[in-house]
């Protein structure tokens, strides 16, 4: 049954901040955990602290501590929206967050997404206010294991090893 979802936690972002990643909208699990990524089937998690070479982040804090280090924002492209679970292909009724008064705020120069739809929303919502290209990164949902295992999203992944360096465009 899809029902109206609203994104109920802030964006994860600091002055350090040089880049974002954005999904489409946080599931179930993670509403109810407040935080990103938070489903324990959801590889972003894993996939970050090895790109990064650091040990699994296993609260909000060790996270949040994460991104942080590395440069990285954290928000979803949809502050609100109708859904089935974590079922991105049945949104509907999209209303995006501002991204652009984020980017305004703050020292991000580039945007990433977690996923195909969340890339599609961002460009439909959020580009034209933004003028900031989002390069798409595969969805870390466990959805997406068949067609990219975790050794392949670790490699696509690593683009934010340049992106997060001071040095990053």
């Amino acid at each position: 049954m899809e029902e109206l979802v609203l994104h109920t936690f802030p964006p994860v972002w600091d002055s350090r901040s040089r880049l974002l990643i954005l999904g489409t909208m946080p599931s179930p699990r993670s509403r109810e955990n407040g935080f990103y990524y938070t489903h324990p089937q959801n590889r972003f998690w894993p996939v970050l602290a090895e790109v990064f070479q650091e040990p699994l982040p296993r609260s909000n804090e060790e996270r949040r501590a994460l991104a942080l280090r590395h440069g990285i924002a954290l928000w979803d492209v949809l502050h609100a929206c109708a859904i089935r679970g974590a079922d991105d292909s049945s949104i509907s009724h999209p209303q995006p967050n501002d991204i652009a008064a984020l980017l305004a705020k703050s020292g991000i120069r580039q945007v990433f997404t977690t996923g195909q739809k969340a890339y599609t929303l961002y460009n439909k919502y959020c580009f034209s206010s933004t003028g900031v290209t989002a390069c798409p990164l595969p969805s870390t949902s466990p959805a997406n294991c068949r067609w990219y295992p975790r050794e392949r999203l670790v490699q696509e992944y690593r683009v934010l090893l340049q992106a997060a360096s001071p040095k990053g465009k």
